[in-house]
């Protein structure tokens, strides 16, 4: 469970980066020495404190990874393309089946679909395979004395520290994303604490190592924000040409109200009369557009963007068995799945850029030396990966191949994204 944060530069007004370093730290000490009453007036003894962030330093990429969440900075249909994606179906396939009865289990006590559980596991963690390595603690104390919300990551970094006393889980597997989120189902600590269960009957609420306790804790989160049982989360719709009404998620209305206003189900049907919807618009009109109802409102506080909790619900949709959305997302440079990500890594190691491993993660290298491939080839200057640049690159390899040509004229770039052996003497 992860959360959105505006960021804030973390400035140190010193002379030389060691002179920066040993000032971060002693401004955190200071910071912690302030934090530490407060810990222990909710019940964090001096020993746990002392103990757990005696060594403790700042991280600065963690404040770098708070001026970058994709849900707020990547177009929608960037977006959806890398979550929910036809290995991402797949594989939640094969999660339904293999923990078919949990997630019966979870159905029936807490009234949640597997479809969406499962779905909100495969967006938060890919099914488990990627929860953070980044150490909670540390996370936690960089966030709580740098950055715009540190009354928040305070809170968090305390609630840590009493799920370490508690000893539920080891120090050791409380590694998580740079926010604190942490498990198979990205929890946040306060979140463990408030609505972990255990749910494999070990006695411990294990969120990363134990599936059961991960899905089923996840379940009765979406029936503590308001799950309705049985009812759909939402479903794509047709607007009236040239419409201009009320759009977003809190503009509720009646059913019968957005009928009114010419809005009809995809085959042309009325839309009904009973309960109370928004209409999502997240590409404009000119997009795909949707009726959400309360329990689109359940997955959207998981984490609180539209683009996130849209994915989810398409993906449980997907596994369901449905199709992908009937109105195309107003652009011509599609999306790309994460194969597809790697692919566009893959040849531009290939063709000498030096971005690390071809992971399918659109990280700063890997953006660097798109940007530094598109100068070179008259493309639009953006560091986005999408089908066009993944055509120009299939194009540029197969030439590259054809011809046995060293120079594909990359040289002509510059700076730090260029192509690895394209230096030359002075």
């Amino acid at each position: 469970m992860r959360v959105a944060i505006v960021f804030v530069s973390f400035i140190l007004t010193l002379s030389g980066p060691a002179a920066a370093a040993d000032a971060s730290i002693d401004e955190l000490r200071a910071c912690l020495g302030q934090i530490r009453p407060e810990a222990m007036k909710k019940g964090v003894r001096a020993q746990t404190f002392d103990g757990a962030l005696a060594a403790i330093e700042p991280d600065p990429s963690v404040l770098e990874a708070m001026s970058f969440q994709p849900e707020f900075r990547v177009p929608i249909w960037d977006y959806l393309a890398g979550l929910v994606d036809e290995q991402r179906i797949a594989d939640g396939r094969a999660k339904l089946h293999e923990w078919e009865a949990t997630l019966a289990k979870a159905e029936r006590q807490f009234g949640v679909d597997r479809y969406t559980i499962v779905a909100l596991w495969g967006v938060e963690s890919d099914y488990g395979r990627v929860m953070g390595t980044r150490p909670l603690l540390r996370s936690l104390a960089t966030t709580a004395c740098f950055g715009s919300r540190s009354g928040f990551f305070r809170s968090e970094l305390i609630d840590t520290l009493r799920i370490v006393q508690g000893g539920e889980l080891a120090p050791d597997l409380l590694t998580g994303s740079w926010a604190g989120a942490f498990g198979q189902t990205q929890f946040m600590p306060s979140t463990y604490l408030r609505i972990a269960v255990d749910f494999d009957g070990d006695g411990r609420r294990d969120i990363v190592a134990s599936v059961p306790d991960a899905l089923g804790s996840t379940a009765n989160f979406l029936r503590r924000a308001g799950w309705v049982t049985g009812a759909p989360w939402g479903y794509e719709v047709r607007l009236p040409a040239g419409y201009r009404g009320p759009s977003g998620r809190r503009q509720k209305q009646s059913v019968a109200q957005w009928s009114a206003l010419g809005i009809r189900r995809l085959d042309g049907a009325d839309l009904g009369t009973e309960g109370s919807a928004a209409l999502l618009l997240p590409a404009g009109a000119a997009g795909p557009a949707f009726l959400v109802f309360k329990n689109y409102d359940a997955i959207y506080s998981y984490n609180a963007a539209e683009s996130y909790a849209l994915a989810i619900a398409h993906l449980s949709d997907r596994l369901r068995g449905a199709g992908a959305f009937k109105t195309p997302w107003p652009t011509d440079d599609r999306g790309l799945s994460r194969a597809e990500r790697r692919e566009v890594q893959a040849h531009l190691l290939g063709l000498g850029f030096d971005i690390g491993h071809a992971d399918g993660m659109i990280g700063s290298k890997t953006r660097s030396a798109i940007r530094s491939y598109q100068a070179v080839n008259g493309m639009s200057v953006d560091g986005r990966a999408g089908g066009r640049l993944l055509e120009h690159l299939r194009k540029a390899i197969q030439g590259r191949t054809t011809t046995d040509a060293p120079d594909t004229g990359l040289c002509a770039a510059s700076g730090p994204g260029a192509p690895a052996g394209c230096s030359r003497p002075n």
